[in-house]
């Protein structure tokens, strides 16, 4: 017989909330891949990722505690001002605020934690500008005005060929002509390295950004920049007898000797991009005739060893940047990202279990981090 009218319905069954962890269970997934692919767990055999390129950078033979790259350093400590234009090109709260607190690293390339200073034909200034809304900014410069390559897969390349051949000392001419074959933007780099002059300080240098960013201004404009860390302190070469004759910690006590006098100072010089200037190829420089901005002053006001100091445990990490700042495409920039974090991750574990590479006597400095 059919129900009555006012017969109670069977229940329904309760209804399950899977959206929402189906979500969440997908998101998890995803990180996971993510995390497996850049770590090469997973992927085709043989292709590069960050671990790999960290592995090819130490050839072997890492400074347990060091940073794989630009491995020796001092800390420095400043300010950093705005111009009055700045605030026109970004509405980074770096550029509004009278003075934002700096810290950072001065250094020289090379993986060589007690490698002679003077001799090094690479420096770099590492910066962190944290502003008072708790917005952080870190930039990662060095002395060249273009990087050598357009990829990542480039730079692997580069770092191979580049090797010395234990027989010689020197790399392989037939390797580095096969690299340049493949890759000859980097033919560029090589005659700058060889003609550009040396400059007697880290004071004198300049620093140039060499990947591209975005400026968004307030009303929400975006423009393609780079910039660069030009010296006030006059430029001065140094001679070839003193680089080869010089302590290994040459710089750092010419850094102090300035410091001691007085703040070291640097303009922040904006380059505009135009329409069809690379902005994904740090290799390839833009004209000199393409418009600049002072967007504010540097101050570097004192210096401590990298082994007790603030920049000592710090990523330096080019993508670090606030509202106002934005990426742009360039592969060598999330490249520089992935790497410092492998590195970062290997010498703070190292650290961590008190594993410190420790200079050879006849060095006779102090081991610095």
């Amino acid at each position: 017989m059919p129900p009555l009218p006012d017969d109670p319905s069977p229940p329904s069954p309760p209804s399950r909330p899977w959206g929402p962890w189906a979500a969440i269970a997908c998101l998890v997934l995803t990180l996971s891949l993510v995390f497996a692919w850049v770590a090469g767990w997973i992927g085709p055999a043989g292709r590069l990722t960050a671990p790999r390129l960290v592995d090819d950078i130490e050839n072997g033979k890492p400074f347990p505690g060091f940073r794989r790259a630009h491995s020796r350093g001092v800390c420095v400590a400043g300010y950093f001002e705005p111009s009055a234009e700045a605030a026109t090109l970004s509405r980074a709260r770096v550029f509004r605020q009278p003075r934002t607190p700096v810290q950072g690293r001065l250094s020289i390339g090379g993986g060589d934690p007690f490698g002679a200073e003077a001799q090094a034909r690479v420096r770099s200034l590492a910066l962190s500008l944290r502003t008072d809304d708790g917005q952080e900014w870190r930039m990662a410069m060095n002395s060249f005005p273009f990087f050598a390559v357009a990829t990542p897969a480039g730079f692997h390349a580069q770092l191979l060929a580049s090797r010395p051949d234990p027989a010689t000392g020197k790399p392989d001419p037939a390797k580095m002509a096969a690299f340049l074959e493949r890759y000859p933007e980097a033919a560029r780099f090589q005659a700058w390295a060889k003609s550009a002059p040396w400059s007697s300080s880290w004071a004198n240098t300049e620093y140039n950004g060499v990947n591209a960013f975005r400026f968004i201004d307030a009303q929400g404009r975006s423009r393609f920049v780079r910039w660069s860390m030009q010296p006030q302190a006059a430029f001065e070469p140094l001679a070839t007898t003193t680089r080869q004759d010089a302590e290994a910690d040459y710089l750092q006590r010419e850094l102090a000797q300035r410091l001691a006098q007085g703040p070291l100072r640097w303009d922040l010089v904006v380059t505009e991009a135009a329409a069809g200037d690379p902005v994904d190829d740090p290799s390839q420089p833009w004209p000199a005739s393409r418009p600049t901005h002072v967007a504010g002053t540097l101050a570097l006001e004192r210096s401590e060893p990298q082994a007790t100091g603030a920049c000592r445990d710090v990523n330096y990490d080019p993508t670090v940047v606030p509202d106002g700042v934005a990426l742009s495409d360039d592969p060598i920039l999330a490249a520089r990202a992935a790497a410092y974090s492998i590195s970062f991750n290997r010498r703070e574990r190292e650290t961590a279990r008190g594993d410190i590479a420790r200079p050879a006597p006849t060095h006779g400095t102090e081991a610095t981090r």
